[in-house]
């Protein structure tokens, strides 16, 4: 009788198959769009914890349950999908802002909008926000957080221009006043994604109270105005 030895998928067959390492992920199959977007999860979560410089290809590539040359194939580089992971998240919280600025409204309203628009981004893409605050990528040396406020500036601007007009101000301290308000909104939304408190619509109120009344003139409990 065979006690197996020698003979393939015996006991000595058995033995001399590779071992995989507890951290081993199979590779799944997908189309290039699916693999794409899965590296720009995978790289996202990465960037976002240990930045750009902190995240290696191998890293990410293990991750994914990839090799290296699929990541080459899909970005050209690590940059390269870095920039793709900033820009995916560019679009998203511009895209956020300007639903939040494209119906009419008093422009209490809009100022009030926006700043729920940039706090709900922040809330549900942590991530993401942390990337964008973070190192800028090749295309945008200027920064990605910062090409998005001047788009946002430029917006609040032209939809504050006849308020401004109406109180005796010139275009240029039109200018000025949005830049001010933009950077209180976006600086208040860095410290809000540590602290998550208090709930985001009443950071929300207290941001467009300061904003619209002054310190002179800030209410106790201010509402949002677009609640009524």
């Amino acid at each position: 009788m065979s006690n197996g030895i020698g003979v393939p998928g015996g006991a000595e067959g058995r033995s001399r198959r590779p071992v995989r390492s507890a951290d081993y992920v199979p590779r799944i199959r997908m189309t290039g769009p699916q693999r794409r977007s899965q590296l720009i999860g995978v790289g996202r979560g990465l960037f976002a914890l240990r930045g750009l410089d902190g995240t290696t290809i191998e890293e990410i590539a293990a991750a994914a349950g990839v090799s290296k040359p699929v990541i080459y194939e899909h970005f050209g580089s690590k940059e390269g999908l870095y920039t793709q992971v900033v820009e995916f998240e560019f679009r998203i919280l511009l895209g956020s802002i300007n639903d939040a600025l494209s119906e009419e409204a008093k422009p209490r309203v809009m100022v009030e909008r926006a700043a729920l628009a940039l706090l709900s981004y922040i809330e549900d893409r942590a991530e993401g926000f942390r990337i964008l605050m973070r190192d800028a990528p090749p295309a945008q040396p200027e920064g990605a957080f910062s090409t998005l406020l001047s788009h946002v500036t430029a917006r609040v601007e032209y939809i504050l221009a006849d308020e401004f007009a109406r109180r005796g101000f010139t275009s240029a301290d039109g200018a000025m006043y949005a830049q001010m308000l933009v950077g209180m909104v976006a600086m208040t939304g860095q410290w809000w994604q540590d602290s998550r408190t208090p709930d985001k619509r009443e950071v929300a109120a207290h941001l467009v109270n300061l904003a619209w009344n002054g310190l002179t003139g800030l209410q106790k409990d201010p509402e949002l105005r677009s609640d009524d």
